[in-house]
């Protein structure tokens, strides 16, 4: 199968790109969340919604402070819970239901669990770096940005 040439979105629309890049300058210098916890989000968002680009970059990112055994099983986070922390798997959990928002309206339920374990600023946080995710998939996943993966 061929590559498809798509725009390159952040040069065709330069001033959404710096929007978008300062929420996530905000998210790894203007918050409290651990760094390994936002890259972990990040993938974990990137998986879902199918986008090669981040889930490359993310993957790449995280492996630098997260054994491959562990990044491995981030798909299935869930079915391993003594790899990872509470407050990851509380941060995991959370970005499924955001990112599934429109199947899962953002339960009371899940509401109530992601904010048992993150303070209220790290909780609305937590979400900001969901919902750009979210953004930067929706660009990375239709544009299809290029991967650093070989063949």
């Amino acid at each position: 199968m061929s590559e498809n040439k798509r725009l390159v979105w952040n040069e065709v629309a330069p001033q959404g790109a710096k929007a978008l890049f300062a929420i996530h300058h905000y998210i790894t210098t203007g918050t409290d969340l651990p760094r390994e916890l936002i890259h972990l989000v990040f993938l974990r968002v990137s998986q879902i919604n199918g986008c090669a680009h981040c889930i490359d970059l993310h993957t790449r990112d995280l492996l630098a402070t997260m054994p491959i055994e562990k990044v491995a099983l981030v798909p299935v986070w869930a079915e391993v819970p003594r790899l990872f922390p509470d407050k990851y798997r509380a941060a995991l959990a959370w970005a499924e239901e955001v990112t599934l928002v429109s199947e899962t309206h953002a339960s009371d339920e899940a509401y109530a669990a992601a904010s048992a374990v993150f303070a209220p600023k790290d909780l609305v946080d937590l979400t900001i770096t969901i919902a750009a995710m979210n953004a930067f998939n929706r660009l990375g996943a239709p544009f299809r940005l290029p991967v650093k993966a070989e063949a």
